[in-house]
């Protein structure tokens, strides 16, 4: 049987940076020395190769084209690799890792994205566990074919579908969770695969796309939100979409005011999609007097989707210049897990 091979690649963030055990001096990891630094990779058993971004980029400042540039590098080296781990800063992780699922269409491989807390080298560290485990998964195959072929995030001993989870936590090494969706994987003393939550492999080649419009927004609603405050912010030159973030099961004020700015955005082509503010859960718009106005008036429902997935899925969906009525019918059905049916 032929040696796994994964993909490194580095986008910046603290995993990538490591900290002098004797002066706690923090420098870039060398990629092409990694076994070096982390010589446990040693006993993984996996051909490493390495790419890096030039200038890593902290992922507070991650954009858009980042994204599309992580999923070209990723097409580009596709054939020559079994698996992709992508270390990146876990401030936005669900971000990318949302946007990557649509934008690999056709994904047959692991693409496991990691970082940590902490930086290698540090006391404690959650880095190296991060790393190798991310590693392995990448890797993981049963009679040649990929355990988990699709896009996940996998942190303090739990692997996530990438556009399933949300960052819960600023300082606790398990930041992250899957609040509408079991895990894939838990690693413990063995690392056991959830096989019915790992989507099926899929046939038919890889197409990346590089089509995103970033021409949406995000309106979160808080008691005593002032009505003149939302018509600006819709009123905004060329916005596509906005996703409001709503109270509960996708409530919202019966404010005549308030809903008259957001029918306003509507009637000039502004999409808007209705998504719970609470970290579990879905909208069942409709339900209550409170969210009735939101049907009338065509509003979408972004049902148990997370507000990264629900955002980028947009800009997805108006990046690959479909006509609203496409938009609106592909956004409602999963394209790639991030959503339950309706």
């Amino acid at each position: 049987m032929s040696q796994r091979s994964v993909l490194i690649l580095y986008t910046g963030g603290t995993i990538g940076m490591w900290a002098d055990p004797r002066t706690g001096a923090l420098r870039p990891m060398d990629l092409e020395h990694l076994e070096e630094q982390v010589p446990e990779l040693e006993r993984v058993g996996v051909k490493l190769g390495s790419v890096a971004f030039e200038k890593p980029i902290d992922s507070s400042d991650m954009r858009p084209a980042d994204w599309v540039r992580v999923a070209t590098i990723i097409g580009t080296h596709y054939d020559s690799y079994d698996g992709f781990v992508v270390l990146h800063g876990s401030d936005t992780m669900a971000y990318t890792a949302s946007a990557l699922s649509f934008l690999l269409e056709g994904l047959g491989k692991p693409v496991v994205l990691t970082g940590s807390q902490l930086p290698i080298g540090t006391i404690r560290t959650d880095a190296k566990e991060n790393l190798i485990t991310a590693i392995e998964i990448a890797a993981a195959a049963e009679n040649g074919r990929p355990i988990v072929p699709e896009v996940a995030v996998y942190f303090e001993y739990s692997l996530y579908r990438g556009n399933r989870t949300v960052k819960v936590h600023a300082e606790r090494f398990e930041a992250f969770r899957s609040p509408n969706y079991p895990r894939l994987a838990e690693a413990g003393v063995h690392l056991r695969y959830e096989r019915n939550a790992v989507l099926p492999l899929r046939a038919g080649p890889l197409t990346v796309h590089t089509g995103v419009d970033d021409r949406v927004g995000v309106l979160r609603l808080f008691p005593g939100i002032r009505p003149d405050w939302v018509r600006h912010a819709l009123a905004t030159p060329d916005l596509r979409a906005v996703v409001l973030t709503t109270f509960g099961s996708g409530n919202g004020p019966t404010d005549e005011a308030f809903l008259d700015a957001l029918r306003d955005a509507t009637e000039r082509g502004v999409l808007l999609v209705n998504a719970t503010q609470c970290v579990g859960g879905r909208v069942e718009q409709g339900r209550y007097q409170t969210s009735r106005a939101f049907v009338d008036m065509g509003m979408l429902s972004a049902y148990d989707m997370t507000v990264e997935a629900a955002v980028t899925k947009l800009m997805f969906l108006l990046g690959q210049g479909l006509s609203d009525d496409l938009v609106r019918e592909r956004f409602q059905r999963p394209l790639c897990g991030e959503v339950s049916a309706g």
